[in-house]
């Protein structure tokens, strides 16, 4: 039993929720608020990312919500009704995620394709959740409707454009019968290792999932938020969404675009409305470390106490590289690790506020035996053959987390790694395909006394000292001549081996070729560096490097034109995906 002593992870920190005995529903939640704040703002949209274009009090959204749910329940819609919300970032994005849960309809939300853009993602959500109704504004549905379904499809969706329906039909709202086990959305997976899937979410994994974050975000009501993250992602709506709802504080909003285009726009908002909470994935950070010192002069970043980050491995240069935001009143113990995923609702670990991230240095020959053991620490030399890793905190409530053998769901030995399984109330119910089963497929069981399931994330890493430390996907773990090897750190020194190479745009895979296991190694190009490009040279400078870092031969180079590599809509790279292109000869390689 001492084995699995060592693995278990369950947390003792007790505190209470200030908001415990507020709700059990999200429906309830919204209308409590509404009574109790009445005109106080919920959200501002800044539709540039600078200048405020939309804002909306407690009341007001309340009131949409009802307005869209009795038009919802005059079109015959039945509890458990899915529908489909293809918005852009806005407020009526929330206003119609709010409406379908007071009529008791299943929110799916989800991204609208770009134009050009392949709709098979949205074919796939459509074929799998079957939604009986369309949300979006009316300026959208136009243009959607002929792109999205085929025309057989057409005839039994409701199209509704949600910002045409007139708010007095507010009083005409039947309330639902809406308990904490009442399905509230599904989450559709970001597909990174497949086919998307959608996460069956009820009422009570959201509010227990907002406890766990107000618990280890420290939140307050004298907390603000500023968001940029899209609202149909879990990471977007859980966290930016409903964490400033669950507390009743202040969000402010601005659509994705505006931050990519223009990073200085997220920290600008962070200064003119004193935000204290706001993040995203690493790639994010990676952009604002980046910004011309000239466009940060002025800037007052003192008040941002917590810097989350998560939905893709946190790199340790990446926190490192923040130094340049010190001068700027930037606090280094701000930056928070996290971890989680749409099958915990979100959040999962997190470390303690204002404590600095726990950076790991280890030996990577002796991760290929799934062992983590610490590098000496020699500050005088290079450390060849070690990687970072950033821990990701601890479990927060009632959760649990354990490591089992993937294999044989045995207990792992503290930094042994293996599969990532967790349990609590913010897991959710399953996948939507497999609802009638109403569990996990991959629920297992840990020892022969307990009943209590834990969901297998698919995710590897291992404990030390009591922390969480993710090593990769199982999915994509890399087994060459009987050893383990993790994509994203043979990934990291390929991006690093050659200046024309793009960030955050590299794929690493094996794949079986006349019987032989062959490593890959893809890689969009820098559109400055297209001119007079040197392939060949490229070539042999990712393939010296991966040698001297990894003792590792790359069989196969492949550089591919900018933006063409699979990628989920959170930014991770879709490796599974990027293979399947590569077998079927369809990447868009530079020769």
């Amino acid at each position: 039993m001492a084995s699995l002593l060592n693995v278990r992870q369950k947390s003792t920190n007790k505190n209470k929720s200030n908001l415990s005995n507020l709700t059990e529903n999200l429906v309830s939640l919204l209308n409590t608020q509404a009574r109790k704040l009445k005109t106080q703002i919920a959200y501002r949209f800044l539709g540039d990312g600078e200048f405020e274009s939309d804002l909306i009090s407690y009341e007001e959204l309340d009131n949409k919500a009802r307005a869209i749910a009795s038009h919802l329940q005059k079109l015959k819609a039945r509890p458990g009704d899915r529908a489909l919300l293809l918005y852009p970032s806005g407020i009526e994005f929330i206003a119609a995620f709010f409406g379908c849960l007071y009529a008791q309809v299943i929110a799916v939300p989800t991204s609208i394709p770009r134009r050009r853009e392949k709709t098979s993602r949205l074919e796939s959500i459509v074929r799998d959740c079957e939604p009986r109704f369309i949300l979006s504004t009316e300026a959208y549905l136009t243009n959607l409707k002929p792109r999205i379904l085929p025309e057989e499809r057409i005839d039994n969706i409701s199209w509704v454009a949600s910002d045409s329906i007139e708010l007095n039909l507010a009083c005409e709202w039947r309330k639902a019968e809406i308990d904490s086990d009442t399905i509230a959305f599904l989450q559709y997976t970001s597909g990174s290792t497949g086919t998307p899937k959608g996460v069956v979410v009820s009422h009570q994994n959201v509010i227990y999932n907002q406890k766990m974050i107000e618990a280890s975000f420290s939140h307050t009501k004298e907390t603000i938020f500023v968001g940029w993250l899209p609202l149909f992602h879990d990471m977007g709506l859980i966290g930016n969404v409903l964490q400033p709802l669950y507390l009743g504080i202040p969000c402010i909003l601005m659509p994705p675009s505006a931050f990519l285009v223009k990073p200085i726009l997220w920290l600008r908002a962070i200064d003119k409305y004193r935000a204290t909470t706001s993040g995203g994935p690493n790639f994010a950070y990676e952009l604002i470390s980046k910004i011309p010192s000239e466009q940060l002069t002025g800037l007052d970043l003192s008040s941002w106490d917590l810097a989350f980050c998560g939905a893709e491995p946190i790199r340790a240069k990446t926190i490192q590289k923040l130094d340049v935001l010190k001068p700027y009143g930037y606090d280094p113990k701000s930056f928070y690790p996290c971890y989680g995923m749409a099958e915990t609702t979100l959040l999962a670990t997190g470390i303690v506020k204002q404590s600095s991230p726990n950076i790991l240095d280890l030996k990577v020959n002796f991760l290929t035996e799934n062992k983590a053991v610490l590098a000496e620490n020699d500050r005088n030399s290079h450390k060849l053959n070690s990687v970072e890793i950033v821990g990701c905190g601890k479990t927060w409530l009632d959760q649990e987390i354990v490591i089992v053998d993937p294999a044989s769901s045995k207990p792992c030995l503290e930094r042994e790694i293996g599969e990532i399984c967790v349990s609590g109330d913010n897991v959710t119910k399953g996948y939507w395909s497999d609802s009638q089963q109403n569990s996990h497929s991959s629920d297992i069981y840990l020892a022969k006394n307990s009943s209590k399931p834990f969901f297998k994330t698919g995710d590897l890493g291992f404990f030390h000292d009591r922390e969480l430390f993710v090593t990769g996907r199982l999915k994509d773990l890399i087994i060459l001549r009987g050893c383990n090897y993790y994509p994203q750190d043979i990934e990291t020194t390929v991006e690093h081996s050659h200046s024309s190479l793009r960030e955050n745009s590299v794929a690493v895979f094996s794949v079986t070729l006349e019987g032989k296991e062959k490593l890959i190694a893809v890689s969009e190009i820098e559109r400055t560096a297209r001119r007079n490009l040197n392939c060949e040279e490229i070539a042999r400078a990712v393939r010296s490097e991966v040698s001297r870092e990894h003792n590792l031969a790359i069989d196969q180079f492949c550089p591919i034109r900018t933006g063409s590599i699979p990628k989920t809509s959170s930014g991770k790279i879709k490796r599974q995906a990027c293979k399947q292109k590569f077998l079927d000869n369809t990447l868009s390689v530079i020769n």
